[in-house]
């Protein structure tokens, strides 16, 4: 029952499609996207999305300009959550773009979507004050969907 859960919540969010956002999204800055799938819980999201950023060492980016897209479909919530160096350089209205972006179609259930603009409106975002260099920039982070698995 719930391998089966589990693939049609892998279907819906069309996890290549998301990746190889990420990998385009990521040609355009130095910052490091990353998106985690949360199974159903109760509780707050922040705390949820704070645990997940430290599991996936999203605090280790050189220029600690890591974004986090947290994302609980079976709630149709998310939270994005960034690292202090993006927080040095960008004000409320970055987050609240990204989450306007996002939020309509998380409404409606299509999370890739949702996921898709979200991605490519921080990557905008994050050009303007982490640009990409290709004589420099790795890849630090996993472009890979995290999906958490049942404990």
């Amino acid at each position: 029952m719930a391998w089966m859960h589990r693939r049609r919540l892998l279907e819906r969010l069309d996890t290549e499609r998301i990746r190889e956002a990420i990998e385009e999204a990521e040609k355009k800055t130095s910052g490091e996207i990353v998106v985690s799938v949360a199974r159903f819980f109760w509780g707050r999201l922040r705390p949820a999305a704070e645990r997940a950023f430290r599991r996936l060492g999203m605090m280790q980016t050189r220029e600690r300009n890591g974004i986090l897209f947290f994302i609980v479909p079976s709630r149709r919530r998310f939270f994005v959550l960034g690292d202090k160096g993006i927080h040095e350089k960008v004000g409320q209205e970055f987050w609240d773009g990204i989450a306007a972006a996002m939020s309509g179609d998380f409404r409606k259930g299509n999370f890739a979507e949702g996921l898709l603009r979200g991605i490519e409106t921080a990557a905008r975002g994050l050009a303007a004050h982490f640009p990409y260099d290709a004589r420099t920039d790795r890849n630090e982070l996993p472009d890979k969907v995290d999906i958490e698995e049942p404990s």
